[in-house]
Order: C-alpha cells, then structure tokens, then sequence
C-alpha cells in the first residue's frame, strides 16, 4: 500500500494543477463565468479544455516513449530526443508537404509515423553493431544521426522554399491547439496501453538477447514492437504540438531514481510525472512574459539541459543505484531487525 503514495500525490497533484491552468490565459476565465457568459463558455470548450488535453497527452507519450527506449536499447540516456525519432518524424512531415502538399492532418502523419519508426530502426541497428556500447557514446551516436537527419531536412526546406511551412513542427507550442484540430494526439492512449500490456516483455528483452532466448520471448519482434510502439507515440505528438525536446529524456530518469527500473511498477509513475512536467513547463511560458507566451519547448529546453546535465552527473557517479524514499527505509530496517530476530 505505502508503493502507492508516491503515485496518489502524483496523481492529486496533477488534478490540482489541471484545473489551475483552465484558468490561465491572456483571456479571464472564472468558473462562474462559464454558466453566465456563452463567449467565455465557448474559449473554454475551444481553446482551454483541447489545450489541457494535448498538454497531458503529450506528457504522458513522450514520457512513456522515453522509458521504452530506455528500456529496449539498456541505455538511461536514450530518448526520443537522442535517439532521432523527433528528428525523423519531422522529415516525414515535411516529405508530406512536398509530395502531397494538399494533405490533411492525417495524411501528414501519416508520412511522420512511417519516418519516425524508420529512423529509429536505423538508430537502434547502429547502436546494436557497436562493440563499445559506452553509457555516453550510445546518446551520442544518437544526436550525430538526428543532427544528419535535421541537415537534410533543413536543406530540402530551404532548397523547396518550404521553411515557414515547416516552421510550426520545428518548435513544440500549444498555443495553437483548437477543436477540431488536435485529435490526432488521442492515439497516445491506445499506445499507452499497449505497452503497459507488453511492459514484462520489454523488461525481459532489455536484459538481453540471451536472456530473452532462455525465456522463450522473441527477442527482435518484441524490439520492434517497442520501438515501434514510441515511433508512433513521439510522431502523433510531434504532428500536432511540434518538437519538444528532453522530456521523454529527463522524467523516466528522475522516476527511476525512486522507483527502480521495472517498467510495469514505474510506468503509471512515469505518466503521471510527465504530465506533471509538461503542464508545469506550459503554465510558465504563460505566466513568465504575460500577455505574451514562451513557447513550451524554450522553457523545457531551459530546464531540461539543467536536469540532464544533473542526470548525466548522478548516473556516472552513482550509476543505477535508486534513491530510498522514506517509508521504503523504513519498511528496510524493519526487515533487517526481522532478520536478525
């Protein structure tokens, strides 16, 4: 039971912050005003209310995204931010604008997903064929192939004059999220899901080829599913919201520092702390520059470079190594003086 505070203050806390950011905006909202005013109920079902719902899908997918791709590549700084799917989904969009310039949202993510799970197939076959699999060379090698995939889609773009077009995808914001316009962003829950259901599976198979052998699991049809399960998670936020770097980097490791690295005990955590972050990140950019807005990837950017020069420090020193949280020591001294009875 005590397993659980940690999730319920995360999740009370989300709800709390919920609600809060309805009610900011460079436009007034009360919740009073919502039965008396039409207009104001009209903002408030348009704007506001999409706009949350997009915040905590694309907190909870790339999270989950991240910890998938952690998990899979046996790698704490894989992401897919380093791991070129936010790069690759982006390519896809833009192939999208040259070759079906007409297209719909949905045609348009179309081409993101099929770049974005291509891009990191490629990324993973890389990383498999190096005999040095160093903590901080496998991220490296992941930035290199996403810088060379962002060089070439920023060379096509200037090349077809597509730049401004492709302007809206380059740099995550919500501030364009309407009705009507953000539903793509739904397929995160499904996916979720989807890999809460295969969670023992991607622990087995990020312990290794062997291991997964001996326990029967399909080594490479389970990494696939995995690697395809957060391709397509990364790219239908990327459609919709932009890129947003670092999140799917930075909260599955500050979750796996309390809770371990078992995905299916630190996957609702994950979720809810990405949701969490995300929303915190947007309300800021809102509130920092009132009635102007920073876009949500500045601030994430901003914070996320602290914390995952943070990250990197913690893991060279101390390595997978959990911090206990308090009633976890205390469940520990009473097993050992249990023992020693």
């Amino acid at each position: 039971m005590k397993e659980w505070r940690l999730t319920g203050f995360l999740f009370c806390t989300l709800l709390l912050l919920s609600a809060v950011s309805l009610f900011v905006g460079v436009i007034d909202l009360a919740p009073e005003q919502l039965l008396s005013d039409p207009k104001k109920l009209e903002i408030f079902i348009v704007s506001r209310l999409p706009r949350l719902l997009a915040i905590l899908c694309t907190g909870v997918g790339m999270s989950v995204a991240g910890l998938i791709m952690q998990q899979l590549c046996m790698n704490k700084f894989v992401s897919p931010t380093t791991g070129a799917t936010i790069s690759s989904a982006q390519l896809g969009i833009l192939f999208a604008l040259l070759f079906l310039p007409d297209s719909s949202l949905w045609g348009r993510a179309a081409f993101a997903f099929a770049a974005a799970i291509l891009g990191t197939w490629v990324f993973v076959w890389f990383i498999q064929r190096m005999q040095f699999k160093d903590v901080v060379m496998v991220p490296l090698v992941g930035i290199m192939f996403g810088n060379v995939i962002s060089g070439v889609t920023s060379y096509l773009a200037y090349k077809y004059e597509m730049t401004q077009a492709l302007s809206s995808w380059l740099v995550g914001h919500f501030s364009m999220v309407l009705k009507g316009r953000y539903e793509i962003v739904y397929l995160v829950v499904p996916l979720v899901i989807l890999a809460f259901l295969f969670a023992n599976h991607f622990n087995i198979v990020g312990m290794g080829k062997d291991f997964s052998k001996n326990l029967g699991v399909s080594y490479n049809t389970v990494l696939f599913l995995g690697l395809t399960i957060a391709a397509m998670i990364t790219a239908s936020v990327v459609v919709v919201v932009g890129s947003i770097s670092y999140i799917g980097l930075i909260v599955p490791n500050i979750v796996a520092m309390f809770k371990g690295d078992k995905i299916r005990g630190t996957l609702v955590d994950t979720a809810l702390f990405g949701a969490i972050f995300v929303l915190v990140c947007d309300m800021t950019g809102r509130i920092v520059l009132a009635p102007y807005e920073l876009p949500i990837e500045l601030v994430v950017g901003i914070l996320g470079s602290v914390l995952f020069v943070g990250l990197l420090l913690y893991r060279l020193r101390y390595g997978r190594k959990a911090v206990s949280l308090p009633w976890n020591e205390k469940r520990k001294r009473m097993a050992e003086g249990g023992a020693e009875g």
